[in-house]
């Protein structure tokens, strides 16, 4: 199995380091395309263009069998378009996990940390909007605007990045939110900084162990034996953080490169 990875950063790093704790026989090729970062502040037609030449690259170059869009920004915009256009592939989005944070709080007051454009996005409103009979909640809803390059310069303790964070998660302590969902697969790489604004107690939704087993389980629908080696290969578009990506895969056997898409 041939399992293509994609984001506009190193965010997307933490669905694969999921990815690697549960899968095995398979090769995995991550794209970290820092070129066009951060997708969260591009146009819908700019984000969509882009997720489809990474697309048709990890394709041509390496035959893969299935797509994950480790962004929430950018399966809000092409996750329609990339199942349409390539319906022989498994593809699998991020979404915010909005439903287990509905289902996990004990104050029914959520907050929301993502980017501006998937707040924007039809297929947020969609969700927000099919779950909100599950149970009755106030959601709070923050546009963490600049945080991904924060993230991706590697200043993830930083008293710039407290005081950003600080700024946007007093007000909802206050109104005494207990569970916070990380809209982007960035945003896990600030998790111990959340933790000493929030405090410890406050319940944390990510979704990289989600898309973990969702990819087993389809992959294994397709006659994947989950047994052997697992290879992974990280490229990048841009300039990439060297130190960061280390720190989040500790995996001394990934092959690092720099690719022209």
């Amino acid at each position: 199995m041939k399992v293509g990875v994609f984001d506009s950063g190193l965010g997307g790093l933490t669905v694969l380091k999921a990815i690697q704790e549960v899968l095995k026989g398979a090769e995995l090729f991550y794209i970290a395309d820092t070129a066009y970062a951060p997708y969260g502040e591009k146009s819908v037609e700019e984000i969509l263009k882009r997720c489809d030449d990474i697309t048709r690259y990890l394709l041509e170059t390496h035959g893969i069998e299935a797509l994950i869009v480790a962004c929430n920004t950018a399966t809000s915009a092409a996750i329609k378009h990339l199942r349409e256009k390539f319906p022989f592939l498994i593809v699998i989005g991020t979404e915010p996990g909005i439903k287990p944070a509905i289902l996990k709080t004990q104050t029914a007051q959520v907050g929301v940390l993502a980017t501006p454009t998937t707040l924007k996005g039809d297929k947020y409103q969609l969700l927000v909007n099919e779950l909100a009979n599950i149970k009755h909640v106030t959601l709070y809803e923050q546009a963490c605007v600049g945080l991904v390059e924060q993230i991706e310069k590697g200043e993830t303790h930083t008293k710039k990045t407290f005081e950003m964070l600080e700024k946007w998660l007093m007000p909802m302590k206050e109104k005494n939110v207990d569970t916070l969902v990380l809209g982007c697969t960035h945003y896990p790489l600030v998790e111990e900084t959340i933790k000493r604004i929030m405090g410890n107690d406050i319940t944390l939704i990510q979704t990289g162990d989600a898309i973990a087993k969702h990819l087993m389980c389809l992959s294994q629908n397709k006659g994947h034996k989950n047994e052997g080696e697992l290879l992974t290969h990280v490229c990048y578009t841009g300039e990439i953080n060297h130190l960061m990506i280390e720190k989040i895969i500790n995996n001394k056997t990934i092959k690092v490169r720099k690719c022209a898409i």
